[in-house]
Parts: structure tokens; sequence; C-alpha cells
């Protein structure tokens, strides 16, 4: 049908809504399934092919979910690729579906290249590759498997093998070892296809020579697919001085807060009347969140301006800039980053303090990866059980016998981290947090009664005017001790990219000692007590970068690790085990060096 362009020039604009948050293609994983195509071998395989399919459809289906709780596309190849025609086939379909990622799958051989077109015409270099082959005896899975990864090996397309370590039964779920590749693979490239043409949104610029605080839109740009916009922070106090949010979500969330959150405006002449501070503090919440998304409740009155800059992640300068003069983000931050707020459960977003935009794309990588809140922290004090002991006699010994890390941002830590998800939900605190969370997004009793934890363990303070001199509200709490926490940074060597991954452990002290910590530190901030594991607490804070670090309920290691090589990013200190380990079998021809695999291959979207 040709298009009326008269009638397009006289539509006006509007503010067109989308379903999900961000605007952009679903994440869509494609399964292709692969047989040898000589006549009597390709039908004695088809059946048998086409459920081994179906297994790996229903697991996808079953346990991916993206973190605003809608589930992936999952498309699969209109026959059985054999050759070069059933694979150019394939490759039609999936273009026009907008395939990101791809699963071959076989229980036989097949031609592992010259036939198949599987290098050249089925996916592009920008494509998550992965390849599953059956492990039976009277059909060689695995042959066609090391067939076609070397091929791909050779054609530097990298691509992740999965093989199950004992003979596989074609009746029932796929083998344990099996299905947890599969899954790791796909939660990993649906978090490599979400990224992909989203913006990050620099609110502000360099916060006081903070080197995390400089967005380097190459960077983003060559490394995760992303861009970046930025916004001066004029525009936030512009929209608040002229009204330009939604005033009637203003008043409810200040009546929200006021009923569900102690709030301390602290004692003595400040800045501003308590009102005033938490209406401020609250536009500056709704601004932030709109810049980012966008609100259709703004097209009537500026419909360019309500359109939000579809950012997946931010970042807010504050000091000093503005700082000196207004409340501080710490509010902002925050709530945005809570899985919930005035409006009920929703996805948790991502803001970062200083506008540390690497520590803000570690957050994003771990909210896409588990659909779970992510804390951005100081690393503020390594102590060890003799310096606890000379501050306050307690024997923290056989608590924390390799010491622990304080970590405690200026006061804008996510509320979830206020509570256990894991109580919560009536889970054991070795489940994964993703169907933890999965649990409480369907569980509205147990999700009530989480918030209210959250709420009741969380305090907003003002802020210390020392340092922020007009003013703020911190959001002051403890996170629960015992709790799985993954601790990760993102670090920036000239234009190359690293990445560190400690898994560890939250801890509570005794209340002498920790009260101790918090009136020394400030009492004001919110504080996570957390012990890594494999290491002490001092080679952490030698061995990790910068001065921030992100954190996520969960051990997410080899999740990260996965991640990180589908876009050629080198770990340089982790410790997750070995046998968790999952990247393309590239990496073994290279001695399995991480450094030397993404030096030879480069950034994906360079």
């Amino acid at each position: 049908m040709p298009l009326d362009f008269d009638a397009l020039a006289r539509t006006p604009r509007r503010f067109q809504k989308h379903e999900r948050i961000w605007v952009g293609h679903a994440p869509t994983l494609a399964i292709t399934p692969v047989a040898d195509g000589r006549t009597g071998a390709y039908e004695a395989n088809q059946a048998a092919t086409w459920r081994l399919v179906e297994r790996v459809h229903r697991l996808l289906a079953d346990q991916v979910v993206l973190a605003d709780g809608f589930r992936p596309r999952i498309v699969v190849a209109p026959e059985i690729v054999y050759g070069a025609r059933t694979a150019a086939l394939a490759q039609t379909h999936y273009a026009r579906e907008g395939v990101s990622a791809n699963i071959w799958v076989s229980r036989s051989w097949a031609y592992s290249d010259e036939l198949m077109g599987a290098c050249m015409g089925v996916g592009s270099t920008e494509w998550q590759q992965a390849a599953y082959g059956l492990n039976q005896t009277d059909r060689p899975g695995a042959v066609w498997l090391k067939a076609f990864c070397s091929a791909m090996d050779e054609k530097m397309r990298p691509i992740f093998s999965i093989y199950n370590p004992d003979l596989e039964s074609e009746d029932g779920p796929l083998a344990p070892y099996v299905a947890t590749r599969l899954v790791r693979f796909a939660r990993a490239a649906c978090a490599v296809a979400e990224m992909r043409g989203k913006n990050y949104l620099g609110i502000g610029g360099v916060s006081m020579g903070i080197i995390g605080s400089d967005v380097r839109r190459n960077t983003l740009l060559h490394y995760f697919g992303m861009g970046a916009v930025s916004v001066d922070m004029a525009e936030v106090r512009g929209r608040m001085d002229e009204g330009f949010y939604d005033r009637a979500e203003v008043a409810r969330a200040c009546d929200w807060l006021r009923k569900h959150i102690r709030l301390d405006f602290g004692k003595g002449r400040r800045p501003l009347p308590p009102d005033r501070l938490l209406e401020e503090c609250v536009k500056m919440t709704v601004i932030v969140r709109d810049l980012m998304v966008g609100n259709p409740a703004l097209a009537a009155r500026d419909v360019e301006r309500a359109q939000g800059h579809n950012a997946i992640a931010a970042g807010t300068q504050g000091q000093r800039a503005w700082t000196d003069h207004y409340p501080n983000f710490d509010l902002v931050e925050s709530m945005l980053c809570s899985s919930f707020d005035w409006n009920g459960w929703r996805p948790p977003m991502v803001v970062a303090t200083e506008n540390d935009c690497k520590n803000a794309i570690g957050m994003l990588v771990a909210l896409l990866l588990t659909g779970t809140p992510q804390l951005f922290a100081d690393i503020r004090t390594n102590w060890t059980p003799a310096s606890v002991r000379r501050a306050t006699g307690v024997d923290v010994r056989k608590l924390v016998p390799d010491g622990f890390i304080d970590k405690r941002n200026s006061g804008a830590g996510a509320l979830d981290f206020a509570a256990s998800p894991y109580a919560a939900a009536g889970a054991r605190r070795n489940a994964d947090i993703r169907a933890v969370y999965e649990a409480l997004r369907h569980m509205p009793e147990q999700q009530t009664r989480f918030v209210a934890a959250c709420c009741r363990g969380t305090t907003y303070r003002s802020a210390v005017l020392e340092y922020f001199r007009g003013d703020g509200l911190s959001s002051q709490f403890h996170t629960p001790g015992l709790l799985p926490m993954t601790a990760y940074r993102y670090n920036v060597l000239g234009d190359e990219v690293t990445c560190s991954v400690v898994e560890g452990v939250t801890v509570d002290l005794p209340a002498k000692a920790a009260r101790y910590i918090t009136e020394r530190t400030d009492k004001s901030w919110p504080e996570t007590f957390w012990v890594p594991r494999g290491m002490s607490s001092f080679d952490y804070m030698r061995r990790i970068g910068p001065n921030h670090d992100a954190n996520s309920f969960g051990h997410i290691g080899a999740d990260l690790l996965t991640y990180n090589a589908m876009l050629r990013i080198p770990v340089d200190l982790h410790n997750v085990p070995a046998e968790e380990i999952f990247r393309p079998t590239l990496w073994d021809r290279v001695g399995g060096d991480d450094f030397r695999a993404c030096a030879k291959l480069g950034p994906v979207y360079a």
C-alpha cells in the first residue's frame, strides 16, 4: 500500500506509547535445528530432532525473563537446516524477526560448514552463537559439535559449545549441565541485545574529578552498542521552577513517603523547611525518571520534552555544581534504583551516583541478567579483626577472620537492600535470586511484606551540611547479614575495558562494633558489611579498581563472565569456580587466556 505523504505532512506529532519501558525491539532468540541431509539419514533424525528443539524451547520459555518482566521472543527455523539453501531460508526468516542470538541444536552428524552456509549466511558478526550437541552413542552429536565449533573458531566467530559430560536421555527434561548453560547463554545474550541501541543519560558532567564520571561515548558504543546523551543539570532546575512534571504524582509521592518511611529532617537551622525539602527531592526524582524514559502526562504541554531520551541507565553529577546550592540526588537514586515506589511494584532503574557511568554500566548489566535492583556503593573502609578490636574491644575473628568491607555510599542505596528478599519470598539463601524476585513479582502478599520490611528498615535522614550545603535526604539502612552478594566493577584502560567480579556474603556485626562503625563514618548513609569469598577484604580493597563498586543479591559471577565474553571484555579479577566458567570455544585455542582472546577479537561494535 503506497504511503500518503500528504496525510503524513498534516499529522500532528504525539507521544507514542510503547508496551515496554524502553523503546526497542525485544531481545529475540533463535533455535536452529540441523541434521544430515542425506536421504534416509535426514528422515531417521527428523522427528527426534524436532523433539530436542521442543525441549530447548520449553526450557528457555520457562526460565528466561527480561528485567521488566516480559519474556524474550523465541523463534525457530522454518525447517531443519541441512544445506546452504535451507540455511539461507532460516537467515531470511531470522532477519524478518529481528534475531540477535542463535542456538544450533543437533542430535546427529550434520555438515559443519561447506553445505550449511553457517558461518557465512546465518547470523551476523554481532550475533551471539551457541551450539548444543546431544551426547548419545547411536547418534554422534559430539562429532558435529566439534567440527562445527572448529569451523566457527577458524572464521573467528566465537561460539559457546554445550555438551553434557554423561550420556543423555531423550525423554524428560534436559540434563542439568545442559540446561544451566543454555539458560546462562540465553540470559546473557538477551542482556547484550537489550542494551544495544539504547542510551546512557549523563545528567551534568564530571563530579569532583572522579574518573568514572567521565562518560566515554566511544567506549559505550564500541563495547556495549549504546549511545550517550548529555543533559545539563540546568534542565532539572528549569523543570522544577516551571512546574514541568506531574504535580499530582509529586503530591501522591510525598504522602506515600510520609506514611511509609521514617523521615528525619535534622535539627537546628536548615536550608529548607521539611515539607519543602521533601517536595524538592521528589520533584527531582520524577524529573530524572521523565528525562530517562519520558512521560505521556507531559505531552500536552510540550510533546518534544515529554519524550525523554530512551535511556536504559543514567547518572547524576550532583557534587558539587548542584549540591552546593540545592538538595542532593540521594532520594532520586535510591528510589529509582529500587523495585518499588509510590506507584507500587515496578522494574528497577539504574541511576548512578556522581554520574559514574562505568559503575552504572555494571549495574545495568547485572539488572538485565537478574531483573533485580543493584546497590551502588563506596568501597568505604577495609576493617580487619585487629582494627575492630582496637576500636571497640569486640573480637570478630571467628565471624570475619579475613576482615570485611564497609560499603557505604552517600545515601543513595536502593531500598531493597534494607531487607532480605529471600526471607520475604520464603526462599533459601542459596536460591537463584532471579527466582526469588520472580516469585515476589507474582505473590502480592509476600511482595507487600517485603516492601513493608524495606520501608521499616529505612530512614531518610537530612544531609550532612558540611558536604551538602543544599541539604538532601539520604536513605539510611543496614543490609541484613548472611545474604549472598556479588560485587563488580567496569574499568577503562585507555580505550580498553576490563571487568572485576567477586562473590561474597554480607555479615551482621555484634551491636557494639556495628554501632561504632556507623557513628564513626556517617550515620545518615546506608551500610553493607561484606566479606569476599576466598580472599581477604584487604586483597579485594587492594585489587579492585576505583572508589566505587556495584553489588547484586545472589552469586551471579558466572553469568557476568559469560556476558563479558560475549562482548569481548576481559575479566581482570574474579573468584568464580572453574567448573562454572562458560566461555566460547575460541578461548581454548588461546590457552584459556581471557585477555588474549578478547584482544584477538576486539570489541563487537567497533
